[in-house]
């Protein structure tokens, strides 16, 4: 009985470790195939990729400036500015750091609509609706950073301002220009979450060929339809956008030049 029960398991664990050998197998196969594809598709510099990925870039750069040119102000005016029910406010600009996109989506999407109070204007499904998506989900995230950052900065500076007699528009301009790299990071964050945006996008934006469709939408439609390779390679395309823009942008602010990266 022993006997049969030490064979029983022994057939038992060669099926699974040769299972587990074919899924590796398979898992490596697909992830070839996928660098092949990334290769393929931008060295024979393919039409739809490169639309694609110019607009991916074109809404996600937009959305971060319109996002920035709102966040690092109020970030900075939080730190430097006491008022009643300021606690209250950071605790929320906090927790929308987590919303989710989704929902984001789907209230963009009410709003926008033809019944909503903004469907006159005809911006659902159209790159704009996408843009003002990531600008909902991403501003609370750069103002929190900038926040936190300010907020040091401005512990530094606060005695040398004040005597200065400074207005509260020279120490909020004073604090961006000297924490501009602290304000960098935000930045780069925020250009991190919105790149990989998928489910508001996906939502306002429709996914539409050649209107809406970006690089995080075009991966969620292959892998629908089962083809994996392409997916990755359009994964790995959009992993190297972002990472040559955290480089360029590094590079452009000279951070590693003078010691500060």
């Amino acid at each position: 009985m022993r006997r049969f029960l030490l064979v029983f398991f022994v057939k038992k664990l060669n099926l699974y470790l040769s299972g587990s050998k074919g899924k590796c197998g398979t898992f490596m196969f697909e992830l070839i195939e996928g660098l092949k594809a990334a290769f393929r598709l931008v060295i024979t510099f393919d039409p739809e990729l490169w639309e694609i990925s110019l607009r991916s870039l074109r809404v996600t750069l937009t959305a971060l400036l319109i996002a920035s040119l709102i966040a690092m102000p109020l970030g900075t005016y939080l730190a430097v500015q006491r008022f009643r029910y300021r606690r209250f406010v950071i605790a929320i600009i906090n927790a929308l750091m987590g919303l989710p996109p989704v929902v984001v989506g789907l209230i963009v999407y009410i709003l926008l609509s033809r019944s909503g109070p903004f469907g006159v204007f005809n911006l659902l499904f159209t790159p704009t609706a996408m843009i003002i998506a990531q600008v909902v989900i991403i501003t609370p995230l750069i103002a929190s950073i900038a926040h936190q950052a300010m907020r040091e900065l401005w512990a530094e500076y606060h005695d040398l301002l004040i005597s200065l007699n400074t207005t509260k528009a020279q120490r909020i301009r004073t604090l961006i220009w000297d924490g501009r790299r602290n304000l960098l990071t935000a930045a780069l964050a925020g250009f991190g979450r919105a790149i990989g945006e998928v489910g508001a996008i996906m939502i306002v934006g429709g996914n539409i060929d050649n209107v809406t469709r970006v690089l995080t939408t075009a991966i969620a439609l292959e892998t629908g339809k089962g083809d994996f390779a392409l997916a990755l390679g359009l994964g790995f395309v959009l992993i190297g956008i972002a990472v040559v823009v955290n480089l360029a942008i590094h590079a452009l602010s000279r951070t590693e030049r003078e010691g500060r990266w």
